[in-house]
């Protein structure tokens, strides 16, 4: 139904009988109205991207463009939409160069010493192969893609897994559940979606979180511990020639790429990078841009090697970047149209107030199951800004709101619907489900530390 007919058959209605009483049930009736189309473009938004009828994209700008003209808000549509893309235009950069400099130093060989190093300590035993693996996931995770996270990771280790002949699902299991801790890094992803959804920076979001995201490394730490005895006590500890499977493992790209010569620079370049941002010495965004400046021209002076390394990332970064974007149509809409404001009224009604102060603890505790369920883009742009609503009803400041949610991460890279997971089984030759059902428990392990540190700390209150 058309809302500016409804409220005037309201107004009318009201004029003619005379009965002032009548003008809250239109403030209210209006609201509801409000209410209903935004929870169902929510869900029809999340049906159609989880039954792979529209993409994630094309759902995000088209879905809510229909709902606006449904609620007769076409006149105002275009602004709102506008607003929304410019309140995401720095995430949206940030996240271009975050992948072009994290790229730039993969294809250099930074981490090529630390595949080496790794495969040169654990040698023969288990365990230490084990915590070999979760420490070269983490580090190559900080890059926040999952793809190439498994690639590095699978490729360099699985030979050697092979070798002694550990089972490669718990390869998979321990780089699915690294990767699922360092999804939090603003690059990686869903904080940036929560910091898109809620208009919120870094520094509101992230920074606070990381004693939590400490507490899930040293999990997947205590994980890998324990599945290393588990291999050892059932193949042994076998002594190899290390030399050789380093040469076997296959890093990012060929050898005409590394810059072996400047990866101390390399080295202390991304450091500085990373030390900076936590410090946030300048913005985000513009951090990024003059690291990737200074990283791809240091290692690559030619503008022929240049344009090729831009060209080579340009097909990840546009897919990642566009998503952004659209999301901005979407939560504009979602926002200046006040569907946001209604569902979270409606949520509100329906929340027992003894509940209400827990609501932060709430949030961390969904966000693993719903973020499982459905994908990061219809959770952090559908459901979170509703969360973060019906939170600031109770006097809780939407950041906290925005950290609760990204603690369920770890949970979500075991979800049938995040495809670099497919590309994990496949390179180890495991069967999806096997992962889910062997690794399930430690990311909600994971989940479970992550959101003791955050209220212990004071993270998000309880």
């Amino acid at each position: 139904m058309n809302l500016n007919l409804f409220n005037h058959f309201i107004v009318k209605t009201v004029t003619i009988l005379k009965i002032s009483p009548i003008l809250n049930i239109q403030t209210r009736e209006v609201k509801i109205m409000l209410a209903i189309l935004g929870f169902l473009m929510i869900i029809i938004f999340m049906i159609l991207i989880m039954t792979k009828r529209l993409s994630a994209m094309i759902a995000l700008m088209v879905i809510p463009v229909i709902f606006a003209l449904i609620g007769g808000f076409g006149s105002k549509m275009g602004p709102m939409a506008l607003e929304g893309i410019k309140s995401v235009a720095p995430t949206g950069i940030m996240i271009l160069f975050a992948i072009l400099f994290f790229g730039i130093m993969i294809d250099a060989g930074v981490f090529d010493p630390i595949i080496s190093t790794i495969l040169k300590v654990v040698k023969g035993d288990p365990v230490k192969i084990a915590i070999g693996t979760a420490i070269l996931a983490l580090l190559i995770s900080l890059d926040g893609d999952g793809t190439t996270t498994y690639m590095i990771t699978i490729s360099a280790m699985l030979p050697l897994y092979k070798r002694i002949g550990m089972r490669p699902l718990v390869l998979a299991g321990i780089a699915v559940s690294a990767s699922g801790v360092m999804n939090l890094l603003p690059w990686g992803g869903p904080t940036a979606r929560a910091m898109t959804a809620l208009h919120l920076e870094m520094s509101d979001i992230f920074t606070p979180v990381i004693p939590s995201m400490i507490g899930g490394v040293l999990f997947v730490l205590f994980m890998a511990f324990c599945l290393g005895r588990k291999e050892r006590k059932r193949v042994g500890i076998l002594k190899i020639d290390y030399s050789t499977m380093a040469e076997i493992a296959v890093t990012s790209e060929g050898a005409s790429l590394k810059r072996p010569k400047l990866i101390i620079v390399n080295y202390a370049l991304t450091i500085l990078l990373l030390v900076a941002l936590i410090k946030e010495v300048l913005p985000t965004t513009v951090l990024f841009m003059i690291g990737f400046a200074i990283a791809i021209t240091m290692n690559y002076p030619k503008l022929s090697d240049q344009k090729e390394r831009i060209a080579h990332y340009a097909d990840n970064a546009l897919s990642v970047v566009s998503m952004v974007f659209a999301a901005g149509i979407f939560t504009g809409i979602l926002s200046g149209t006040k569907m946001v404001d209604a569902m979270a009224n409606t949520m509100i009604t329906h929340i027992p107030d003894a509940f209400g102060s827990h609501f932060a603890l709430i949030t961390a505790i969904i966000s693993a199951p719903f973020t499982f369920f459905m994908s990061n883009d219809a959770f952090y742009y559908g459901v979170l800004p509703l969360l973060a609503k019906a939170a600031s009803g109770y006097g809780i400041d939407p950041a906290m709101i925005g950290r609760a949610s990204l603690l369920g991460l770890p949970v979500h890279l075991l979800s049938p619907l995040v495809p670099s997971t497919y590309l994990l089984v496949g390179m180890v030759g495991a069967d999806f489900g096997d992962l889910q059902r062997s690794f399930l428990k430690w990311a909600c392990g994971s989940t479970v530390v992550m959101i003791v540190v955050a209220l212990l700390l004071s993270i998000i209150p309880l």
